[in-house]
């Protein structure tokens, strides 16, 4: 009986109530606030470094200034100016090569990363992805003057070749979107990748179980769960190529007609007076359709992160 006398005298486990207690709420609203100097440098950096040159931007863009007086006042003078002539013709040609590019270099780097991917050769893996990390960062200058070496009027395969016979100019629009895929092709490789790595194979078993080829497999599995990854790099890939600059400012100059080499132009004091505020307003006008691409964008990560995660 001595021995259950510790059990009789034990005194039952205290139950706690589900909900949280009344102090958990002022406990975190104290750490969220102790939490809030750490995040200030970063919104201080990014108003320093992004909010005040567009804030510059902005108005700059929406001051017009009158010739014959010199004074100034706001208008969208300059943002019709920019989206008219010679001006439109350069944001034309700008869209269209970044399109032209992104669709190409989606295509082809598809392509290569899932022949990557089939291989299952770890060293082609990694032989790819460290040559596509490097060519997708070679671009500018170095990469026009390599062309123009290579590809030009006195280029080594085009007299090897004897390209100009053929009919083929560096110096052209086709040759501007060659150059482009040159750092598109392996930043798509890059970006799609992983989205590949993502394919379950046993998606692809249970789908030849039930009687699927792999055409059938591609068509109405591997393709609708890629295609939000696919979107997003295409996406990607025209931000990236309707930025470019210096490639095309070296390679065709002004013989076509692109949006960044005119805001280089405009800005290096090639404008009618009055008018030295159009620069920003083509700048403008870049912002507007980078932030269109990003807000496409965003959307689609999370999609191919929902299904790939």
């Amino acid at each position: 009986m001595s021995a259950l006398t510790p059990e009789r005298s034990a005194a039952p486990p205290t139950r706690h109530p589900a909900g949280p207690e009344p102090a958990a709420r002022p406990g975190r609203r104290a750490a969220r606030r102790q939490r809030w100097p750490a995040v200030v440098p970063f919104f201080a950096f990014l108003a320093l470094c992004f909010g005040l040159p567009a804030g510059t931007m902005v108005y700059g863009a929406l001051t017009v200034t009158d010739p014959d007086t010199g004074r100034s006042h706001f208008g969208l003078t300059n943002i019709g100016d920019s989206l008219q002539g010679a001006y439109a013709d350069g944001l034309a040609g700008s869209l269209r090569l970044s399109l032209l590019g992104a669709v190409l270099a989606t295509v082809l780097g598809t392509l290569v990363a899932q022949a990557v991917v089939s291989s299952g050769r770890p060293a082609l893996r990694k032989l790819v992805v460290s040559a596509s990390g490097v060519f997708a960062n070679f671009s500018g200058a170095p990469l026009a003057f390599a062309f123009i070496a290579t590809l030009g009027t006195s280029g080594t395969l085009t007299r090897l070749f004897e390209l100009q016979r053929a009919g083929f100019s560096l110096y052209t629009f086709t040759g501007l979107v060659l150059a482009y895929l040159y750092f598109l092709v392996p930043l798509m490789v890059v970006t799609v990748l992983p989205a590949l790595d993502g394919l379950r194979t046993q998606w692809q078993e249970a789908a030849a179980s039930c009687g699927a080829t792999r055409g059938q497999y591609w068509r109405h599995v591997g393709v609708p769960v890629l295609l939000p990854s696919l979107l997003g790099g295409a996406v990607l890939l025209f931000g990236t190529a309707f930025a470019s600059h210096a490639t095309a400012a070296v390679m065709v100059g002004s013989s076509v007609q692109l949006i960044t080499v005119q805001i280089a132009n405009t800005l290096a004091g090639n404008v009618i007076v009055g008018q030295e505020n159009l620069a920003l307003a083509m700048s403008l006008n870049m912002v507007v359709i980078a932030l269109l691409v990003m807000a496409v964008q965003i959307p689609l990560q999370r999609r191919s992160a929902r299904w790939l995660g």
